[in-house]
C-alpha cells in the first residue's frame, strides 16, 4: 500500500485516478545546453512526497540539485555544472569546475589534499567526479504496490599500466517517501592491488544551514584536522551566521554504531519556517564508512556544512600511506556501500 495525502492506496486505486503516473512521480532525462554546461547529461527524479533531485551521469553520477517540498537543501557553487571536458585535475584545479551540490563522489584512489605519490601527481579529491558514466539507465515501475524510481550508471577509473576500478552506482526512491538510497558497488577489475579511497561529499547550505541549525551525532570522539579546527572544536556541531574571512575547519568524528552496526547523523534546523523545522538524516553501516568527516565553512558566499562519510582521512593518499591506513582493493575484489538519506 502507498501512503499519500493522508490516505492509503493500492496501485490500482491510484491508476484509476490518474491519466499517467507522471502526475505524481517520474524520472526525466535531459541535457544542459548553456555555456560550459553544454552537453552535460542529467536525470531528474521527483515524487509525491515532495522530493526532487538532479543526478548528473557526466560527473560520476553526482547528485547536484536536491529539494524537499520546494526548499533547496545543498550549496550550489557559481561554476554551475561544467562538462567534464573542462576538468582541471592537477593541484586544486578540481575546485574550478566543482558544482558543489548535494552529493559529489570523491575517489576512487585519491581523496583530499593534492600530493605526489611516487611519480604520480594527485589532485584534490581524485578523478571520479570528472568521469562520465556509461551504461546509464533510468526508470520507474510498480513493484507490487510500491512505485520505485531509479537511475544507475557505471564509472570506470583506469589507466594503461595502472588501476582498473569500476563503480556501479544506483540511486532510487519510492512514490510516497522522503527517503532515497545510494548504492555503490566498486570492483577492482585489474590484476594488481589498487589504492581505494572513497568519500561521499555531501554539501548542505542555506536555508537548512543557519545559526539555528545543529549537527546531531551518536556517541562519538572527535579529532580536529589541524590547529584551525582545534580552535573551533568545542562548537563543531554548532553554526553561525556568515563570517567575513572565515577559515574552513575539518573534524574527524569516530561514531559509535548501534547494535546493528549502523550509524545515524542528522543536520537539523528546528527553527526553520517559524518552527516547522527542516532536516537531513544520513544512515549507513559504520563498517562501510569508518570515518565521518565534517567540513565546516561559515564564510561569506561559501556558507556550507559538509557531511562526509568516508573510508579514509582527507590528507591525501600520500599521508594515508605514511600513516599505514591506506585502504586497498585486492585484484577482482568487490565492495558495496549503501547510504540512506531521509529528508524531514
Amino acid at each position: 500500500m502507498v501512503q499519500l495525502f493522508g490516505n492509503r492506496y493500492t496501485s490500482q486505486d491510484l491508476l484509476r485516478r490518474l491519466g499517467d503516473m507522471s502526475q505524481l512521480a517520474g524520472v526525466q532525462a535531459f541535457e544542459l545546453v548553456d555555456g560550459s554546461e553544454r552537453g552535460v547529461r542529467a536525470v531528474s527524479l521527483y515524487n509525491a512526497a515532495g522530493l526532487e533531485m538532479m543526478v548528473v551521469p557526466d560527473r560520476g553520477m553526482a547528485v547536484t540539485r536536491l529539494s524537499y517540498r520546494g526548499v533547496s537543501l545543498p550549496l550550489l557553487s557559481a561554476v554551475g555544472t561544467p562538462h567534464p571536458a573542462f576538468a582541471e585535475l592537477r593541484g586544486l584545479g578540481w575546485l574550478r569546475t566543482w558544482p558543489a551540490g548535494f552529493l559529489t563522489p570523491c575517489g576512487l584512489t585519491q581523496v583530499g589534499s593534492p600530493c605526489l605519490d611516487g611519480s604520480e601527481e594527485l589532485g584534490l579529491h581524485g578523478r571520479v567526479a570528472q568521469i562520465p558514466a556509461r551504461q546509464v539507465a533510468w526508470g520507474a515501475e510498480w513493484q507490487g504496490d510500491q512505485y520505485v524510481l531509479w537511475v544507475e550508471g557505471k564509472v570506470r577509473e583506469t589507466a594503461v599500466f595502472g588501476e582498473n576500478l569500476l563503480l556501479h552506482r544506483r540511486i532510487w526512491t519510492t512514490l510516497d517517501s522522503p527517503t532515497f538510497w545510494v548504492e555503490d558497488r566498486l570492483e577492482n577489475q585489474g590484476f594488481s592491488a589498487a589504492a581505494h579511497m572513497f568519500l561521499q561529499h555531501i554539501n548542505l547550505g542555506f536555508p537548512l544551514v543557519d545559526e539555528t541549525a545543529r549537527l546531531e551525532l551518536p556517541p562519538h570522539t572527535t579529532q580536529p584536522r589541524d590547529e584551525e579546527a582545534r580552535r573551533g572544536l568545542e562548537h563543531c556541531c554548532e553554526f553561525s551566521m556568515p563570517v567575513p574571512g572565515y577559515q574552513e575547519q575539518v573534524f574527524y568524528h569516530d561514531l559509535q554504531p548501534n547494535a546493528a552496526g549502523q550509524v545515524e547523523v542528522r543536520l537539523v534546523n528546528p527553527a526553520f519556517a517559524g518552527g516547522c523545522g527542516l532536516g537531513v538524516r544520513l544512515r549507513y553501516a559504520k563498517a562501510d564508512y569508518p570515518i565521518f568527516v565534517e567540513w565546516k565553512m561559515m564564510g561569506e558566499g561559501l556558507y556550507v556544512v559538509g557531511l562526509e562519510p568516508a573510508n579514509c582521512h582527507v590528507g591525501g593518499r600520500c599521508q594515508e600511506r605514511q600513516m599505514g591506513t591506506l585502504p586497498m582493493l585486492a585484484p577482482q575484489e568487490t565492495r558495496t556501500y549503501r547510504l540512506e538519506v531521509q529528508l524531514s
